[in-house]
This record gives structure tokens, C-alpha cells and sequence, in this order.
């Protein structure tokens, strides 16, 4: 894989907002990650946003911990945490240090689901911490062209049902495919 000249590498300004607007924003953008198979690129398709301490479905929400510290710290960083004791799963980190809002990447490319993800890119807890740049193992880059509007659906987050009112706020964003395109047949 070779990158673009062009492209446009996120960084600390890009994830420097709040976490919904990073979310949707990295939408038909391309994760690239650096694997034992060579580096990957793949657009964006599915992300989930968290938006901080009071944010019932994020990590955050009691608090600074082992587990979510990296949270609490610089946008531009990974996020990296097991779920269920056996998938990780890979967020950006967001907004401005000491808010524990991050984006969850819950699909890029063929991989669909934030632990078939790092599982297809080899994606573990040693990534924690780390900046979300090119000199790292794994980088955004901004799409060609912002996604049209109409391409976005927003829905509720998944599997955040125990986070009361916060389970059915649209947080989640997903890049919807393009409608077919009519031809005309001579």
C-alpha cells in the first residue's frame, strides 16, 4: 500500500472538539495501520461517540481508573481496552485533557465490529497511549471530500443499554452506501 501524496494526516487540532462532531467527521476517512502483513488502509464506516464524565455509557463517568486513564489525557491518543475479557476494542481519544470523551471505531473497510476490527489489524492493549499519528502504528487521514449528509445515519449506541437515557441518544455514526446511480440504456 502506498499512501496519497495528498492525504491529509488527523491531527491533535482535528480530535481537539467534542467527540460527536470527531465521530461523524471520520466517516469515509481511512484508518491505516501498520501490521505484521504490511500496512492496511481502509475507509472509516462505523464509529460511536463518548462524550465525557457525564455521559452515562462512558468509561469515564466515575472517574479516572488503570483501565481508562489514557481517557483523561491528550486528544490524539489511542484508547485501547478489552471487552468481556476478549475483544479490544480502539478508540481516539478527544476534546480537551482531563474530559474522558473519546470516539469508538466500530468498523473500517471489510471489518465490521470493534473486535473483528482489531482482530483483522492485530490491534492490542500495547497500542494504548499512543499517538494516533504517522510516526505511530496505526493513523487517520481525512477523506478526499467530506461525506455528503445524506450518507451519515445516526442511530443509538450499541450495548450501552444499562446507561439509562444516554442508551438512546444517536451517538453512533455510520457511513450509509451511495444510491445506485440511474443509467440510461441505449
Amino acid at each position: 500500500m502506498s499512501r496519497r501524496p495528498d492525504a491529509a494526516v488527523c491531527g491533535a487540532n482535528f480530535f481537539d472538539r467534542p467527540a460527536d462532531r470527531v465521530a461523524r467527521d471520520l466517516l469515509g476517512g481511512w484508518l491505516v495501520a501498520r501490521t505484521s502483513e504490511g500496512t492496511r488502509r481502509l475507509v472509516v464506516t462505523e464509529t460511536e461517540a463518548y462524550l465525557g464524565a457525564h455521559d452515562l455509557a462512558c468509561h469515564g463517568r466515575t472517574g479516572p481508573t488503570k483501565r481508562n486513564a489514557t481517557m483523561f489525557g491528550p486528544a490524539g491518543r489511542w484508547y485501547v481496552y478489552l471487552c468481556y475479557g476478549m475483544h479490544w476494542m480502539l478508540n481516539v481519544v478527544t476534546g480537551p485533557e482531563g474530559v474522558p470523551a473519546a470516539v469508538l471505531i466500530r468498523g473500517a473497510g471489510e471489518l465490521s465490529g470493534p473486535g473483528r476490527l482489531t482482530r483483522g489489524l492485530g490491534i492490542d492493549r500495547s497500542l494504548d497511549g499512543t499517538l494516533a499519528g504517522r510516526r505511530g502504528a496505526a493513523w487517520f487521514e481525512l477523506p478526499e471530500k467530506p461525506v455528503a449528509p445524506r450518507r451519515i445515519l445516526r442511530t443509538p449506541r450499541i450495548g450501552v443499554g444499562y446507561a439509562g437515557e444516554w442508551a438512546e441518544k444517536p451517538l453512533r455514526f455510520v457511513l450509509a452506501h451511495e444510491p445506485p446511480i440511474a443509467r440510461t440504456l441505449k
